[in-house]
């Protein structure tokens, strides 16, 4: 599997003309929602990454022009938000689907991830090629480890892969006034041959305006 990893992501950072863009998102509002969820039900453990599954894939639906791929040297779109979402197991990483993840609600995207990513890390890995290959989208979250921010490599034939760091306080300035904040740094990795800087930027407000409004994600 290492082998395989190397070749592609060689390939992906040698042949994909990559740019970044990054982006600050208040995510207080999230946490209180996501533990005002959790304490209703015992059914579901939403997880933040659960949240940044959704509003990718709800963004994606608001600038469809993003949702797209260079394939055979033509652009291709897609119709429906089909987000990769990266799973560390022990010699290295797959990025099980989470698809149509614009048409599902915050419960059956994090059930679905945890039993995806459960299947991933069997001994042997318990995933089917079709449920790991063909996403038209990525998430890959090390927040989990304390990471600040960081950048990936694109996933081809994808266009956008989103970088997600750790959720920590900060000193911001609101209303001119200086004040605490729980801020989320997330970088998104671009094809030029695709999405250009003003269409990524429009897709990434798009992902910060529903981080920083998740009721918006419940409707």
């Amino acid at each position: 599997m290492r082998k395989v990893i190397a070749q592609r992501l060689q390939e992906a950072k040698r042949e994909v003309p990559h740019f970044y863009l990054t982006v600050d998102c208040a995510v207080d509002a999230l946490l209180e929602t996501r533990a005002q969820l959790n304490e209703r039900s015992d059914a579901y453990n939403l997880s933040v990454n659960d949240f940044v599954i959704r509003a990718a894939a709800l963004a994606l639906r608001k600038v469809p022009a993003a949702n797209a791929s260079w394939v055979d040297g033509a652009l291709r779109q897609y119709g429906s938000a089909d987000v990769s979402v990266a799973v560390a197991i022990e010699d290295g990483l797959v990025t099980p689907i989470v698809r149509n993840a614009d048409g599902k609600g915050l419960a059956e995207i994090s059930a679905e991830v945890k039993e995806l990513a459960g299947r991933a890390r069997a001994k042997p890995m318990g995933l089917a090629p079709e449920e790991y290959q063909g996403g038209t989208f990525s998430v890959s979250n090390l927040g989990m480890y304390g990471i600040k921010e960081f950048a990936a490599i694109i996933n081809p034939p994808q266009s956008m892969i989103l970088a997600v760091g750790t959720a920590e306080q900060r000193p911001v300035v609101k209303d001119g006034a200086l004040a605490i904040a729980t801020m989320m740094s997330c970088t998104l990795s671009v094809d030029h041959r695709v999405v250009d800087g003003a269409l990524g930027a429009t897709f990434l407000q798009a992902f910060k305006g529903l981080i920083e409004d998740p009721l918006t994600m419940l409707l």
